[in-house]
């Protein structure tokens, strides 16, 4: 049978090829992510410039978002992930010349290549996700299988923080970017093994008056964006203080690496365990304690005056946030039509780096003028405050929704 033959999807056979693509190309962004900021720490420029580049890692993701969810919905797996690689090369490869350069040049090249490297890596996460919603046949199965392709994003924020902080210590920032340029090359071995699938079916025709928006219209869709979105941005705050406080009381970048690394490694244990416990897990109740304690987290991590209790802190952290991808995922696919799920997955995709594009440049400008203890306590009183959202996502949850047809747009 020829490669370019369609075969039909098989879990044991495309799960763990999905799994290390998604590891191989996600974890050359979170390395680029990590780096650039100290990067940036180093030639002296502020935690707003800081707040600036992780910025640009989501900000031309959510723009391209719906139009990567519509091209997998319409083209499957091979053909956005291809571009998905590409664009991640360019942007390592940017930040890569940007070492042989200073200043405000050096720092523009370094824009280029954070905008570029996120929006790759957003390819292809949303394409993996949307070709893994394909395999589950039950809410069960699908919150399963999601919880495994989880471990992929942690363990690549694992990978690429640790490799790129042990590199920059031993041998500099081109080494490390070096390093992280190889990792892309593996998703692209590992694309080509897996198979061609059936071309997706083409979506049904809209009705008159309709646009890409009524998907909005499905019930709990946008509060259960919501509570993605707090969950989410809970993440980048970590993402952005962790350096910036850590380079505050002068620890080194493989400490601050092996911080953030130890919140993945605590993400990839709780995805670990959830597989076994699918059956048991209430969806609303994992929500509901994963935003107490991701607030109660916040509130005392300013005080974590060691690189252990910082660990401690991204530990728990790591416990909450975790829990919650696979979720919100596997609820995501049982609200939305199956040849919408990839249009669905775009604007998760789309609100949250839109979030993510804006959140850091609020983030900078906090911690410039009160300090990263600020930023620490301000998302954990949102996170608090925004729990109310949780009682009114439970009557989606108990309402079986599979079959409900897709509301009209006004």
């Amino acid at each position: 049978m020829s490669s370019a033959t369609p075969q039909p999807l098989s879990t044991a056979r495309l799960l763990p090829l999905l799994i290390v693509g998604q590891i191989a190309l996600h974890a050359a962004m979170a390395g680029q992510r990590m780096a650039t900021p100290l990067q940036a720490l180093k030639e002296g420029h502020s935690a707003w410039s800081v707040g600036v580049l992780l910025a640009l890692f989501a900000a031309l993701p959510a723009l391209i978002a719906l139009p990567a969810g519509r091209m997998a919905d319409r083209h499957g797996y091979h053909r956005p992930q291809r571009l998905a690689v590409v664009l991640t090369l360019v942007g390592v490869s940017c930040a890569l010349a940007a070492c042989w350069l200073s200043g405000w040049a050096q720092f523009t090249l370094q824009c280029v290549g954070a905008a570029a490297s996120g929006a790759g890596t957003n390819v292809g996460v949303i394409v993996v996700l949307r070709t893994a919603g394909q395999l589950g046949g039950d809410s069960t199965e699908r919150l399963r299988i999601f919880s495994w392709l989880g471990m992929a994003f942690s363990m690549a924020n694992v990978v690429g923080p640790v490799a790129a902080g042990l590199m920059i210590d031993a041998a500099g920032f081109a080494a490390a970017y070096g390093l992280l340029l190889a990792m892309p090359l593996v998703a692209v071995a590992v694309m080509r093994l897996v198979p061609v699938q059936p071309r997706p079916a083409a979506a049904a025709p809209r009705l008159p008056g309709a646009s890409r928006w009524d998907l909005l219209a499905t019930p709990g869709l946008k509060r259960l964006l919501f509570i993605n979105w707090l969950l989410s941005a809970s993440w980048d705050v970590h993402s952005f203080a962790v350096p910036v406080l850590g380079h505050a009381r002068g620890y080194s970048a493989s400490t601050i690496g092996l911080v953030l690394g130890i919140f993945t490694a605590a993400i990839t244990v709780v995805r670990f365990i959830v597989p076994l416990l699918a059956h048991r897990l209430k969806e609303v109740t994992v929500l509901r304690a994963a935003m107490v304690m991701t607030a109660g987290v916040f509130a005392l991590y300013p005080f974590a005056a060691t690189p252990w209790l910082m660990a401690g802190c991204a530990t728990l952290l790591g416990l909450a946030l975790g829990a919650v991808q696979p979720m919100i995922m596997s609820t995501l696919h049982h609200l939305t039509p199956p040849n919408r799920h990839g249009e669905a997955i775009a604007f998760r995709s789309m609100t949250i780096n839109f979030s993510s594009s804006v959140m850091p440049l609020a983030f900078g400008l906090a911690g410039t003028a009160l300090g990263p203890a600020a930023v620490f306590w301000l998302m954990g009183a949102a996170v608090g405050g925004g729990s109310w959202a949780v009682k009114g996502l439970a009557r989606v949850f108990a309402t079986p929704v599979d079959t409900h047809p897709l509301p009209p747009a006004g």
